[in-house]
Parts: C-alpha cells; structure tokens; sequence
C-alpha cells in the first residue's frame, strides 16, 4: 500500500507545452468524441458534425464548470495543480467563454438535433446536474458518498453511447461489450489519478476513491491488467461487429497500465496529462480504416 504523501506548496509557473489539453480541459471531449464515433461505426450509424461539436461540447461545459467553482471555492494556497490554477487565475474570461460555449451548444442542440436525440440529451444532462451538485456542494467532504470516479465513468459512458443508441436502439446490444469496457476504462483513469493525486484532494477537501478506499489501491493498479484480459476474451469469442474497438479498449488497457507504472518516474504532473491521451485510441481506428 502506498504511502500518503504530504503536498509540498504549489508554486505554478506557466504549463508546459503538454499540459494544455488538460488545463483547458479539452482532453476529456477529444476522448469522448473519439469513441462515440467509434461507436456509431459499430452501431451503422451515420453521426454527422453536429453530433460531434454538441457532445464535445457539452463535456467541455461539464468539466469547465467543475473546475471553476472548485477554483472559486478554494483559497490559493490549497491549489495544487495546474488546471485548477488556470481556472482560478483565469476565472471572469473563463466564465465568459463558457457562457459563449454554452449558448452556442444549445442552439445547435435545438435547430440541429432530432427531437429524440434532443430528449436524451436533456435527460442525461439531469444527472449531470445532480453530480456536480452533490460533488461541489451537497456531499463534497462526506465519507459516504457515492465515489465520484463511478459516477463519471458513469455519466461518461452514457453520454458516449447517446447519440448512436437515440438514433439506433436495437443496436444496443451490439455496443455493451465495448461500452462495458470503455466504462472500465474511464473508470480505471480516474481511479488512478486519485491514487497519484491524494495528496491534492487532501489539500482541496475533497473525497476521493484513494482516500475513501485506501485498501483498494492494489485493485486500482490490477485494472488493467482485468480489463486488458476481458477484452482479449471478447475479441476471441465474441463476434467481429466490435472487434476494432475492443482492440482499441486492449490497448487502452495497456497503456494505462505501463503509464501507472512508471508514473513516478514521469512526475505527477506529465503523468496526469498523459492519462486520457491513453484513451484516444480510437482515433487510430478512425484514421486509418
């Protein structure tokens, strides 16, 4: 079991040229649109732009919003990292964009959306809502609550499978394997971030699955492993609908894994920018069939 460490004062200077995406919180979109067209090629579903720009923009709100009133919230000296800085230091012309951004999604939303992807936006955008509440506010510190690692894997693998699944519903069998994994990961990538950033949630107040869980820790680190071996399953006795994308969630899986284990060589910070790049495999999938 890893030891807790103590958070040393956090002095930010400007993000290095790799620390963008995440400080701008754009990694987390880039992923999410990479595997819902994965998805709508397996699902034969034919998504066009506007599918692309209202998903990744609604995840760019979603965490947009979260870093900022954690920003708002926390005094400077308890911040220790990058994004959380940026958001802090940035927070008025942060808000305006965001406010631009999510005038933008709506209308596109309304004016480009059918009536049934609209409603299954609407109502996934309820639990969002109810997450970011409980998580800022209601149940930030509470031992018990629900650990927000399930919940944005959660929250992240519906949002995925929206649109494919509103406009084709029978596929839905077709997509659990590779959703069942893509879940996984998502889980296994916020999980691992919060055993390599316990100490910055210490400082920040917040409760996470390392903190709740200490002793889970080694079945955090075992994931890959688990999902790398459940996905090797499915690609040899499943059927070829999916296969491109299990091979993608195998790689994932790997990565994740090497990423872990040398994260402490790597630094925390580049450890952490590199980790939802781990999930951008897909993208390899798309360009090149």
């Amino acid at each position: 079991m890893d030891e807790p460490r103590t958070l040393h004062c956090y002095v930010p200077g400007r993000p290095h040229w790799w620390q963008w995406l995440t400080v701008l919180s754009l990694d987390a979109p880039l992923v999410a649109v990479a595997w819902q067209s994965a998805l709508a090629r397996v699902a034969g579903v034919n998504l066009h732009t506007h599918h692309t720009l209202v998903l990744g923009a609604a995840v760019w709100l979603a965490y947009a919003v979260d870093r900022w009133i954690e920003g708002w919230r926390l005094d400077p000296a308890q911040i220790g990292t990058q994004r959380h800085w940026f958001y802090q230091r940035w927070r008025w012309p942060v808000a305006t964009v965001w406010l631009v951004v999510l005038l933008a999604t709506l209308a596109l939303s309304f004016t480009r959306l059918t009536s049934v992807e609209l409603g299954s936006g609407l109502f996934l955008l309820v639990p969002v809502l109810i997450y970011l509440l409980s998580h800022q506010y209601l149940h930030r510190g509470h031992r018990w609550r629900a650990p927000k690692e399930i919940c944005v894997a959660l929250l992240f693998t519906i949002g995925v499978a929206c649109f494919p699944v509103a406009n084709r519903p029978a596929v839905l069998p077709r997509l659990v394997p590779p959703l069942f994994l893509f879940g996984l990961l998502c889980f296994t990538d916020c999980a691992l971030i919060s055993l390599w950033e316990d100490e910055v949630d210490r400082s920040h107040g917040q409760t996470s699955l390392a903190l709740q869980f200490p002793q889970g820790r080694p079945w955090v680190r075992a994931l890959p492993c688990i999902i790398a071996a459940l996905g090797t399953t499915a690609a040899v006795f499943g059927g070829n609908d999916a296969k491109g994308m299990i091979v993608c969630a195998i790689s994932s899986a790997i990565l994740l894994g090497c990423l872990d284990l040398f994260h402490r060589r790597l630094g925390r910070q580049l450890a952490r920018a590199l980790v939802d790049i781990t999930l951008m495999t897909p993208f390899v999938l798309l360009f090149w069939t």
